[in-house]
């Protein structure tokens, strides 16, 4: 039995919620071989499965999306870092009921970039998602070793708003250790940097970004990219408009200039956990998520865990909070059956404030279901 689900957001870390399906199982079959594997697909968490997974976690001090000095933390094994961009420019970073869509910056982001680099890390896993920001990367890049200046010579404001006034990009300052290392931008969208699919169009809402809001970042970045194609030439428009480019604000966009190879964030998470073997060794898989729902579908953690799963001929049950999607179309993404905690507990705000001990009854019922 594997237990591989991602966290239940507001209530249980993937950990935790393979710590309740387990009691669960063993509750109705006693002394049950249960392997636990949490997933995350890149965003918020990302850390935490691959220490969950044998990494070591590491911390450092890095600036927050404000500016604010926060402890943030990667994962290392051997010469593999995973690098989550939420640890230090998230929304959860924020003031509660914060929002900060022109101003907030990645430079915190690029601070744990260059930790992992100095933890002797040869592979970079770099997980963007939950993201408070929307500076193009701007701001990652700058704690690298970029500038960007204004007309005057000076550094241009911080976050995406501040963007506006760029003049000048100088990338010749970048941290020469990034052109040996291996950097992957696991990420679970595919949006381009501007347009009507871009960054600031889509996500920007997301992070308490008005209508004109969105319209100045949407320009800022435009003009963000154009001032950076005068100073490395095409590529620099290419990358605007490719696949990952606008994943957490455009934060893609400025690791695909440092050379970073694009993948879908739970592919990578899965090769990075060991997840393969895991699943060689399972006769039935548990996969889950806070929600189960068309989101779900696009590249979240239990559907690509149920795609490896089919894939080996491995049978797929989920839990999950909430269900959002029919038998048709949890069978095409490969999972037999889902048990929301609501169908144990009716009471929606109970499910969320007492999901561990709701998590286990679910699990009961799959062991019954499914192991006797």
């Amino acid at each position: 039995m594997l237990v591989a689900a991602d966290k239940f957001k507001g209530s249980l870390t993937a950990v935790r919620v393979a710590e309740r399906v387990t009691a669960g199982l063993r509750r109705v079959v006693p002394g049950l071989e249960v392997e636990a594997l949490p997933v995350a697909d890149g965003g918020d968490g990302t850390v935490d499965a691959a220490v969950a997974a044998g990494f070591e976690r590491r911390e450092t001090r890095v600036a927050g999306p404000l500016g604010q000095e926060v402890t943030a933390a990667f994962a290392l094994r051997g010469g593999t870092a995973v690098v989550e961009m939420a640890q230090a420019s998230g929304l959860q970073r924020l003031p509660a009921g914060v929002f900060a869509p022109l101003t907030a910056s990645t430079y915190g982001s690029g601070e744990l970039l260059r930790a992992a680099l100095d933890a002797g890390a040869r592979t970079i896993v770099f997980g963007v998602g939950g993201s408070a920001t929307t500076d193009g990367g701007a701001g990652m890049l700058s704690a690298l070793g970029a500038r960007f200046l204004d007309e005057d010579g000076e550094p241009v404001s911080p976050g995406g708003g501040g963007l506006a006034g760029l003049a000048r990009a100088d990338l010749s300052g970048l941290d020469p250790r990034l052109s040996s290392v291996e950097l992957v931008l696991a990420s679970d969208v595919d949006n381009p940097l501007t347009g009507p699919k871009g960054a600031p169009a889509v996500y920007g809402p997301q992070k308490g970004a008005s209508p004109d809001d969105v319209q100045t970042l949407e320009r800022a970045l435009a003009h963000y990219a154009k001032v950076l194609e005068a100073a490395v030439g095409p590529r620099a428009a290419e990358y605007a408009a490719a696949p990952g480019a606008g994943a957490a604000g455009g934060v893609g966009y400025g690791a695909l200039l440092l050379g970073a190879a694009f993948r879908p964030g739970i592919e990578v998470m899965l090769d990075v956990l060991g997840f393969a073997p895991a699943l060689a060794r399972a006769d039935l898989v548990i996969t889950g998520e806070g929600s189960l729902d068309e989101q779900t579908l696009h590249g979240k953690a239990p559907a690509g865990v149920a795609a490896a799963a089919r894939a080996a001929g491995k049978e797929v049950v989920a839990v999950c909070g909430r269900l959002a999607l029919p038998p048709d179309a949890l069978g095409r993404a490969g999972i037999r059956r889902a048990y929301p905690l609501t169908a144990a507990e009716p009471d929606v705000a109970k499910c969320v404030t007492d999901a561990g001990p709701i998590l286990e009854r679910v699990a009961e019922a799959i062991a019954r279901d499914f192991l006797t």
